[in-house]
């Protein structure tokens, strides 16, 4: 694969807007970003979006049969469906015809069609959905991992979570030396529930893990930390609580603003500072989270993503693919684990 063109593979069968929202979006970043799209799914369906919207230069489409339903179980429909979009999509990567795959559809299907194609990063024994929120420090957002990929964990997995985020923020966020949090109820080291007492201690022992101890939810977006990790069930209503809070924030911006000729003029005075106020907190702007801990770049966006998310999804998938945040971590790791191996000689 060449590095100076990265290909992406599109799930545009996946998510409640399809394939309408995710051929859009797709089209917008072969255009803006430089890069190659395949649109994985249902040709009939994509060349009438296509067609409807006077988008008439060639685009590659992989044909695919069939979608995993948000409401199927995983595993089982991944089965049940060989040439599922996902299947298809993700099968890509694995025969090196595309470098990433973007996704809205059922996250479930998604992480476990990575699994089963694409196999675990030596060593990572689950992988984790990382996403970036904004903070109150413009221009440093936070890396938050799990958010949704593994419900029940383990403290070793929260480990390998806080090591995989330590990459991702170094070589694609561009922290010299990522802040390491733990979210819990307190900031004292003897908070918390079993898991949250067992992580701490081994997040310390680390000496690769910039660890500073706990974060309480009131200190997630302060930008006092670089990487926060959690389980993915406290990951995951984090995140959905975050993303309601942003669409609150800007709605009451919507509403207050204008009122009155004072509020008219003030909201056109402030056009371009309220423009860059929704792209700090609106979810959309940031576009999914990446799968880290897969052998190969898998983005896995929101089920109700429209065209400008999937737009940064993709926008996403093709910085990973440029940072090689996959080989990265499969190296590092590497190391991390021979430095360890040394350290208990």
């Amino acid at each position: 694969m060449g590095a100076t063109c990265a290909r992406i593979a599109i799930d545009a069968m996946g998510g409640d807007h399809a394939p309408e929202e995710i051929v859009l979006g797709a089209w917008r970043a072969r255009e803006e970003l430089g890069i190659e799209v395949l649109l994985v799914g249902d040709p009939e369906q994509i060349e009438a979006t296509l067609t409807r919207h006077g988008l008439d230069r060639p685009i590659e489409v992989v044909p695919a049969e069939g979608v995993v339903e948000m409401h199927e179980e995983a595993l089982v429909a991944l089965r049940r469906k060989p040439q599922a979009s996902i299947n298809v999509a993700m099968n890509l990567v694995k025969q090196k015809r595309a470098d990433a795959v973007v996704s809205a559809g059922h996250s479930g299907a998604a992480m476990a069609a990575a699994l089963l194609r694409l196999g675990r990063l030596p060593g990572i024994e689950r992988p984790a959905i990382g996403t970036v929120l904004p903070t109150l420090i413009a221009g440093k957002p936070v890396l938050i991992l799990d958010v949704g990929a593994n419900v029940d964990c383990r403290p070793k997995f929260l480990e390998q979570f806080a090591t995989m985020g330590t990459i991702y923020s170094q070589y694609v966020l561009g922290r010299e030396a990522p802040v390491v949090g733990l979210l819990n109820i307190g900031e004292e080291a003897c908070k918390g529930n079993e898991l949250a007492l067992r992580t701490y201690q081994l997040l310390q022992d680390n000496p690769n893990i910039d660890f500073v101890g706990n974060a309480e939810g009131r200190d997630v977006l302060s930008g006092q930390f670089d990487v926060i990790v959690c389980d993915g069930f406290t990951g995951n209503v984090l995140l959905k609580f975050a993303e309601a809070v942003g669409e609150v924030a800007l709605q009451i911006l919507r509403e207050e603003l204008p009122r009155g000729w004072r509020g008219q003029i003030g909201t056109a005075l402030l056009k371009p500072n309220l423009k860059q106020i929704k792209q700090r907190m609106d979810h959309a702007e940031h576009g999914g989270g990446l799968l880290l801990g897969v052998a190969g770049i898998c983005i896995i966006s929101h089920g109700s993503s429209l065209s400008p998310s999937i737009f940064n999804a993709i926008r996403l998938a093709k910085e990973a693919v440029d940072h090689q945040v996959s080989d990265r971590i499969r190296s590092c790791y590497q190391q991390t684990m021979a430095t360890t191996a040394d350290g208990e000689a």
